[in-house]
């Protein structure tokens, strides 16, 4: 009954996965969450978390769930053998916790070590994703983990055990597609996974060396009611699979090389992919087609609309993006033209090696709300003239805020690496 009831809520209450519904940065309806907040205002409640994580914060009915890790690479002296990673169920109106499942390390010898740019982003950078009946987390090579409504453990599989040259650890968020859990395993197997949600066999397994340095997610594509495209990009490709099978069914060739950060997002029948590094860039493909449409889909591909680790969201035909290193940006999306290009001020104030901008941006109310790493939430009007409304800072929070923000109803959650906050009037 319980799980009959959470999906009976009205979808524009839930934020399933990344980025929210489709991955679009969009809630599926109007909201009222205020566009003003600070340690003293419109803050509901305050979580403190049991370690700090990279990972956005997802709401389904009357719960947020949330991901952490601890024991190392917490600013502890603890070993790599007592990393332990956390989800929370969270009362979404109180703060309440309501169970804390806790996950301790598989195999200790085959983490990366915090060093490098895992320092940066940690253990939990992976978002979870829930069908209202079940919560699954993916935490790179410590398997994914499918959780029930309690807490318990319904189902757990390994993805490989690799590393990247670069050893940075992955970040990709699992996605669900019909019934499958779709896990892209890029530096753990070079693959990407299928399982079944409910059992968590394996449906498929699609491999390539390609997949190696990629740390986006994956989008979904509804190309009619008897098509669906999983959508997987990668330096130097972009495939379009047949989520039943893994299968290709069409594949696009790009400049985007390096590795790639960001996530593709889907609007109508065009996707947008940034990435690339040293040279980073930006490509929109006509979706829909199918085999080499390398030449046939390309819509546009430049060095001007691009960003390196954010993923950009569509608004009333246009495409707004924040750039890593606090660069405000609207382009027109068929063309792939710049319309603004503003340096956000106060945007540059960080600690630690990366950029100003972790997470990506979301819409509220006609506004981009980018939340940066430790100068505040800039809110920016979403319209072709560039526009700073007001800088929402929490004070007294030394974690740096790296997710990207949930919205549910008439709230924001909003984690840092100490705390995970509830902002409503």
């Amino acid at each position: 009954m319980l799980a009959t009831f959470l999906i009976s809520q009205s979808p524009a209450q839930n934020w399933p996965g990344f980025r929210g519904p489709g991955g679009s940065g969009k809630p599926d309806a109007p909201t009222d969450v205020p566009l003003e907040w600070s340690e003293s205002k419109n803050v509901k409640w305050k979580l403190e978390l049991p370690g700090p994580g990279s990972s956005s914060p997802i709401v389904w009915g009357d719960r947020v769930f949330i991901t952490a890790y601890s024991g190392y690479g917490d600013g502890s002296n603890g070993e790599i053998e007592q990393l332990t990673r956390h989800l929370l169920a969270v009362d979404k109106e109180t703060g309440r916790v309501i169970w804390q499942s806790d996950i301790p390390i598989s195999n200790p010898d085959s983490e990366d070590p915090f060093q490098g740019f895992i320092n940066e982003h940690g253990y939990a950078s992976h978002t979870p994703v829930t069908d209202g009946q079940k919560i699954y987390c993916f935490f790179g090579k410590g398997g994914v983990v499918a959780f029930d409504w309690e807490g318990n453990t319904v189902w757990r599989k390994e993805v490989g055990q690799l590393h990247s040259q670069k050893r940075w650890g992955s970040a990709s968020s699992p996605v669900l597609v019909d019934g499958k859990l779709i896990v892209k395993a890029g530096d753990e197997a070079r693959a990407v996974y299928a399982f079944d949600a409910a059992s968590g066999k394996e449906i498929w397994k699609a491999e390539g060396s390609v997949l190696e340095q990629t740390y986006g997610t994956p989008a979904v594509h509804r190309v009619d009611d008897t098509r669906t495209d999983l959508i997987v990009a990668s330096p130097g490709e972009i495939w379009g699979m047949n989520p039943e099978t893994g299968k290709l069914r069409w594949l696009s060739e790009t400049q985007i090389l390096g590795n790639v950060s960001s996530s593709p997002v889907v609007e109508g029948d065009m996707m947008v992919i940034f990435g690339g590094f040293p040279r980073t860039m930006g490509a929109a493909l006509k979706l829909g087609l199918t085999g080499d449409v390398s030449d046939s889909a390309r819509i546009w591909e430049n060095v001007d609309v691009k960003a390196y680790m954010t993923a950009p969201l569509f608004h009333e035909g246009l495409l707004y993006f924040i750039r890593d290193e606090g660069v405000a940006c609207c382009a027109d999306p068929v063309k792939g033209e710049l319309l603004y290009e503003e340096r956000i001020s106060g945007a540059s104030g960080q600690r630690g090696r990366g950029k100003p901008f972790y997470a990506s941006p979301v819409l509220i109310q006609g506004h981009i709300v980018a939340v940066s790493r430790t100068a505040g939430t800039f809110i920016i009007e979403a319209k072709p003239e560039y526009k700073l409304v007001r800088v929402n800072k929490i004070e007294g929070d030394a974690g740096r805020f790296q997710g990207t923000p949930a919205v549910s109803g008439n709230r924001l959650f909003l984690r840092s690496e100490t705390a995970l906050y509830c902002i409503g009037q």
